[in-house]
């Protein structure tokens, strides 16, 4: 069986010296072996990377393609923009006549997920997709990403629920607001973006390394879009993402036999993560902490 130590011997033989180089070519040699074989050294390379002084506790979740053990001081639950825009009558999604059903469903257990990472101090960090008033950074007249959002009608002017103006995918307004069952609470961590993934010219990185946080677990909509754009540049800069399937959703081929969401979760556990379930998360931080 691969160990950590053998990793650091092939790193230290190819000239790599720091401890994330390590992890990333010890995790590589695990790719090929079974789920089973791999759960005891993902966990014993997981607390041997941890902080000497983490201030948080071991916590190992149950996961495809094996258990992961995370260290909750550094670690964040991402929500992926469960805005009014993607998941409330009136909203964007539902006036272009998209079944939003799927999303709503994906609301009780991401509350449930955020009231038990809060009860352990486990950080929270909200990506909200919108634009400038002026649309300035929605790109080029020509780009892709600009002329996809003008079909779904950004910019402009609509009535909120509420009968107040408000603006399709636009800051400040009701149309991008968090949804009212999730909504961000004091000292939680509210992040514009204005393309798919939540990284891209954004602060993100900065302000969760800034956290000291290295584990995400991943929430929100759109499955195949931007959550799992979000997770992709998050495995880039060596985030490690469990994403909580039942706590996202994808209209996109909804009704197909195997849908975006699907493939989506089979992707992510395959290259860029683990996927588990709130049922999951919330009974591992119930349960004592993990050890090696």
């Amino acid at each position: 069986m691969t160990t950590l130590s053998d990793a650091a011997q092939g790193a230290s033989e190819r000239g790599w010296v720091t401890r994330r180089e390590i992890l990333a070519a010890f995790s590589a040699a695990l790719i090929a072996r079974p789920a089973h074989a791999a759960v005891a050294t993902i966990e014993a390379g997981a607390i041997a990377d941890a902080p000497a002084r983490s201030t948080g506790r071991f916590v190992r979740i149950d996961a495809k393609p094996a258990p992961i053990v995370i260290d909750t001081a550094h670690t964040a639950v991402v929500v992926v923009d469960m805005q009014n825009d993607f998941g409330a009558e009136g909203g964007m999604f539902q006036r272009a006549g998209i079944d939003i059903s799927m999303i709503q469903r994906a609301v009780p257990p991401t509350a449930a997920t955020l009231s038990a990472a809060r009860s352990l101090g486990i950080k929270v960090v909200y990506l909200k997709m919108a634009f400038r008033p002026d649309l300035s950074d929605a790109g080029l007249p020509e780009s892709p990403n600009r002329r996809r959002h003008l079909l779904f009608g950004v910019g402009q002017v609509v009535r909120s629920p509420t009968g107040a103006a408000s603006r399709i995918l636009i800051r400040d307004t009701w149309n991008t607001d968090i949804l009212p069952q999730l909504t961000p609470q004091a000292g939680d961590t509210v992040v514009y973006k204005h393309r798919f993934s939540g990284f891209y010219q954004t602060d993100l990185d900065a302000k969760l390394q800034r956290m000291g946080v290295r584990y995400l677990i991943v929430t929100g909509c759109t499955t195949s879009v931007c959550v799992e754009s979000t997770i992709r540049d998050a495995m880039f800069r060596d985030y490690s993402c469990v994403l909580l399937e039942d706590c996202t959703a994808e209209p996109i081929g909804h009704d197909l036999p195997r849908s975006n969401h699907d493939a989506s979760l089979l992707v992510i556990q395959t290259s860029f993560g683990w996927v588990s379930h709130s049922d999951e998360f919330v009974s591992a931080l119930r349960r004592p902490a993990a050890t090696a």
